[in-house]
């Protein structure tokens, strides 16, 4: 039986070499790889898209965030100026900013310093020319 697509390869016979038989399944091989590496690459694609297009939304909602804060320390500026002035409630304001943007600045720096980079990759990767060279770490 063919394929009506022609894409079936001719059956292997007892008069075909081994030379022929390596390069059928080479090729095949070949052609699998081209199609799974065409495959992974399609679904990256979708992946990168849709994660493109979520960054762009949290970095819409971060912009918008940052007017909602602004307008309501604007609104707590003239809301506390009304029972101290403004240029005191001011002041006020700018103070309750510096110590959020102290805590957080502290926070993370605190954060940066447990981060332990990637120790196991730097030393599976340091052992790499060893191994190329024929020697076995024992650890």
């Amino acid at each position: 039986m063919t394929d009506p697509h022609g894409a079936t390869p001719p059956p292997v016979t007892t008069d075909d070499s081994l030379g022929s038989i390596v390069g059928r399944l080479t090729a095949d091989v070949s052609t699998l790889v081209r199609q799974e590496i065409a495959l992974a690459r399609a679904e990256v694609t979708q992946d990168v898209k849709h994660a493109s297009k979520g960054a762009g939304m949290f970095a819409g909602a971060g912009v918008a965030g940052h007017f909602v804060l602004m307008f309501l320390s604007i609104a707590a500026w003239w809301g506390l100026g009304y029972l101290i002035g403004n240029a005191w409630s001011a002041v006020v304001v700018a103070v309750a900013w510096a110590i959020v943007a102290l805590v957080l600045y502290t926070v993370g720096k605190k954060q940066l310093a447990a981060a332990d980079g990637i120790p196991q990759t730097a030393e599976t990767v340091s052992k790499i020319p060893n191994a190329l060279k024929g020697h076995q770490e024992t650890s």
